[in-house]
């Protein structure tokens, strides 16, 4: 049973998700936030599996410090001893509106596993709940090529201090996220670079541990950050 955390700030649409995610056998609603401090709180609280978040461009900062807080958080009397805070940090799925993309890359670099338009259908977003409680990345194809944009223009603007990272990577690393942040699937990662597909699955995790990522999504983003791979012109 996956458990989810719902926030928002409109008791309607608290009720509506509730209403949309309980019928499903295997998701339970565990909690409502109605704030992203009351979220931080009962998240660590009732530890779920799944924090689903709305967003609203007019708080944008409090919400990504939320994601941040909730995503990566802090140990303490308050909260929970380290090996629990380790073993029960949620996944947090973002429900964020067409076209406010760079937001989703703010709170894809704080720590979000992945996002949803507003506007998905009832299945869509029960998948996508399920999806995120297994450690997978949700983002859909339009807001993949929108956030790549918000990379190539924030490295136009300003170069992103990556590269350290990137230093740590071993060659094979570095040609399984090359082929990661190109679109490719791990089976077709193992076809075209003739390692075993439980290889590829070893390459990605031990990616996501020296970049810091909790997400493939988020590797993605870290490719294009520190100029492994170069987005289209």
């Amino acid at each position: 049973m996956v458990s989810v955390l719902v926030v928002n700030d409109q008791s309607l649409q608290r009720l509506a998700l509730r209403m949309l995610l309980d019928p499903e056998p295997d998701l339970s609603v565990v909690g409502e936030a109605a704030s992203g401090a009351e979220a931080v709180l009962m998240s660590a609280a009732l530890r779920p599996d799944v924090v689903l978040m709305g967003s609203h461009p007019s708080r944008a900062d409090d919400d990504i410090a939320t994601v941040r807080r909730i995503a990566r958080p802090r140990r303490g009397p308050r909260l929970l001893e380290p090996a629990e805070a380790d073993a029960h940090t949620p996944r947090v799925l973002v429900l964020t509106r067409a076209g406010h993309e760079s937001y989703a890359y703010a709170a894809l670099r704080a720590g979000a596993d992945g996002f949803l338009l507003e506007d998905a259908a009832p299945d869509e977003l029960a998948s996508a709940v399920r999806v995120v409680a297994a450690g997978d990345a949700v983002i859909t194809p339009d807001l993949t090529r929108a956030l790549i944009d918000t990379v190539r223009e924030q490295r136009t603007s300003r170069p992103l201090p990556r590269t350290s990272d990137l230093a740590t990577l071993t060659g094979r690393e570095r040609d399984v996220l090359t082929a990661v942040a190109s679109g490719w699937s791990n089976a077709e990662i193992a076809e075209r670079l003739s390692i075993a597909p439980t290889t590829v699955k070893t390459h990605v995790s031990n990616i996501l541990a020296k970049i810091g990522a909790r997400a493939r999504v988020q590797a993605v983003t870290f490719a294009y950050e520190s100029g492994l791979v170069q987005p289209a012109a």
